[in-house]
């Protein structure tokens, strides 16, 4: 159990609320939701001639494409996503999840992204709720890196 601060600093998991994204290096950009960070194989069954003695084996296959789903509030003057969609040039992403101070403490870096579908927001008269528009991403590569 935490008895101090600096033990709960250490020992508890991370709060999710508090990251940073920035895209290409230069714009940092606030989204309300970010999913699909995750790396993924194919898995294989092998079957040799000996299968019926020592049974199958698992192996991995080839790596799943990365596909990223972010979201984020409609503001007007902000085009940076249709932009993005338009020129269909791929960059990278950069998400940070932050202390309290606003320091990173862990980073997925994505490489090569790549907007393949970008959705307007869902418009009902009878809801009072914010515009948020949503794009997809495909990747190549994900790292995570720990910062100390």
């Amino acid at each position: 159990m935490a008895v101090n601060k600096a033990s709960i600093t250490d020992e508890y998991p991370i709060p999710a609320y508090n990251y940073q994204v920035s895209i290409a290096g230069e714009n940092t950009m606030a989204f309300s939701e970010i999913s699909g960070l995750e790396i993924q194989h194919e898995h294989v069954l092998y079957r040799h001639g000996f299968s019926w003695v020592i049974g199958d084996n698992l192996i991995r296959g080839q790596r799943k494409p990365i596909n990223i789903t972010m979201k984020r509030g409609v503001v007007k003057n902000r085009s940076y996503l249709y932009d993005w969609m338009q020129k269909a040039d791929k960059r990278d992403v950069k998400i940070d999840l932050c202390d309290e101070k606003g320091e990173p403490l862990v980073s997925w870096e994505v490489s090569r992204a790549l907007p393949y579908q970008l959705d307007a927001p869902t418009f009902s008269a009878s809801a009072n709720e914010v515009a948020v528009e949503k794009v997809n991403l495909i990747a190549h590569d994900l790292k995570m890196n720990y910062h100390q």
